[in-house]
């Protein structure tokens, strides 16, 4: 509704907007050149969607945006960050997914950025400045051809979430794991990762003839989630869960990646990984099979929002007896001790990868889309450490579901897995078997 869009700007009747979404739609014409009638908004806007056109710049009067927090032009012709957003006082989200973007000036970076998607693009390096933005939170970087970091990241002390996934990466520098808030890094893909001796499938491959495709039950960044019935060797037939995969690149990473950790950690009963491989699809199409939930399973919580940036959202009306909020962490704590033992790294440890009954707290870890194995070189306890702050957020939102008194040793073990001294934090699995006293009434 481009155009309806840009008649609602001439007329006046968007005056006041705080929020104006402009992405392209089948049918529309693209735009080519910002439209002008948008500054009419420079005193009110606070979030401006440009995605899915053909843009390739932005004018410099873009900084009478002075309460503008989010930019996003994803899917446009950008061949560089746009400078002008460095002027933008108060621009802390930028989304430039999917573009040509080859360079990056520490001039293009806002001062008060907080959240960076670049995924998909050209990128070679990243400039010095962007560790001297001291908000910096989560930064999406999986697609390009990144291959060194700059030391100046070691001093982003609020960084919490970043994706370095499918780049020209040998190594991960030291520092990524000294990094006190870091929770969620994915580095999947990268010629290091790429070298690695792969575990063996735990599950088989299932031909698409076995499958009879059925109801679209949810899908994500990465795929399709349908369900569907398996006709299996031995003749009886299985509820199941396909994924489909979208495309070759996601905002974590490569499909491969997801699909060997997946096959490598198949089995166990608190992890959502597959009970096999999807071959034969009529049209190459990437999928994974899954088991599927029963009726009345859902998810913990909603992902970050605009203003949570990292950190999930749970419904304020959540209320949870003290036995299943530490069900809820205990289970999806030891599938991730599983994945550890395997020399895996779940990489998006959250609620809203968390499934759960509703009831008793019984729960599932699931997505694996940011899963990475530990690279060569690089210990395997610092990597774990670091994702035991993302399980021990966890642990604190379901506490604070908790009608009620928490526990003083509770309270004591979830500060020591978030804990700045991320070396002094304790194993995923030591973690898990200290809430045993209160896994039950």
């Amino acid at each position: 509704m481009t155009q309806r869009s840009l008649a609602q700007l001439r007329s006046g009747e968007a005056a006041g907007a705080r929020v104006w979404r402009m992405p392209h739609r089948d049918g529309e014409p693209q735009l080519t050149q910002f439209p002008e009638e948008l500054l009419a908004l420079a005193d009110t806007l606070e979030v401006l969607d440009l995605s899915g056109h053909a843009l390739s710049s932005l004018p410099p009067s873009l900084s009478r945006f002075t309460r503008l927090t989010a930019l996003f032009a994803s899917y446009n012709q950008f061949d560089h960050l746009p400078e002008v957003l460095g002027e933008m006082p108060a621009l802390s989200q930028v989304g430039f997914r999917n573009n040509h973007i080859r360079h990056v000036s520490g001039n293009a970076l806002p001062a008060r950025l907080r959240w960076l998607t670049l995924t998909d693009n050209q990128l070679g390096e990243l400039p010095t400045e962007i560790g001297q933005r001291p908000l910096l939170e989560k930064v999406g970087l999986a697609g390009n051809r990144l291959q060194t970091l700059p030391d100046s990241l070691a001093d982003a002390a609020r960084l919490g979430l970043f994706r370095v996934s499918a780049n020209q990466l040998t190594n991960l520098p030291g520092w990524l794991t000294e990094l006190p808030e870091l929770a969620w890094l994915g580095w999947g893909g990268n010629p290091a990762d790429r070298q690695l001796e792969r575990p063996a499938p735990h599950a088989p491959d299932i031909a698409w003839q076995a499958l009879e495709l059925g109801e679209l039950l949810g899908q994500g960044a990465s795929g399709l989630i349908h369900r569907a019935v398996w006709r299996q060797p031995d003749g009886q037939t299985r509820d199941v869960a396909v994924k489909l995969f979208k495309g070759t690149m996601t905002s974590d990473g490569l499909p491969d990646e997801e699909m060997a950790a997946s096959l490598a950690a198949s089995g166990h009963p608190t992890l959502m990984a597959a009970i096999g491989r999807l071959k034969d699809h009529p049209d190459g199409t990437l999928g994974l099979v899954m088991p599927l939930l029963p009726e009345g399973w859902r998810v913990l919580a909603g992902p970050p929002s605009l203003a949570s940036c990292s950190r999930d959202v749970y419904d304020p009306t959540l209320r949870l007896p003290l036995h299943v909020a530490v069900r809820i962490a205990a289970d999806v704590g030891l599938a991730g001790a599983h994945l550890h033992g395997l020399g895996l790294v779940h990489g998006d440890f959250y609620a809203h990868n968390t499934l759960w009954d509703g009831a008793s707290g019984r729960a599932l870890l699931s997505d694996l889309g940011a899963a990475c194995f530990v690279p060569p070189g690089m210990p395997a306890h610092k990597l774990q450490r670091v994702e035991v702050r993302a399980w021990g957020l966890l642990l604190g939102e379901v506490l604070a579901c908790v009608e009620g008194a928490i526990p003083a040793e509770l309270s004591a073990l979830q500060a020591a897995c978030v804990q700045p001294a991320v070396q002094q934090r304790p194993l995923l699995a030591d973690a898990v078997a200290a809430l045993r006293p209160w896994s039950a009434d």
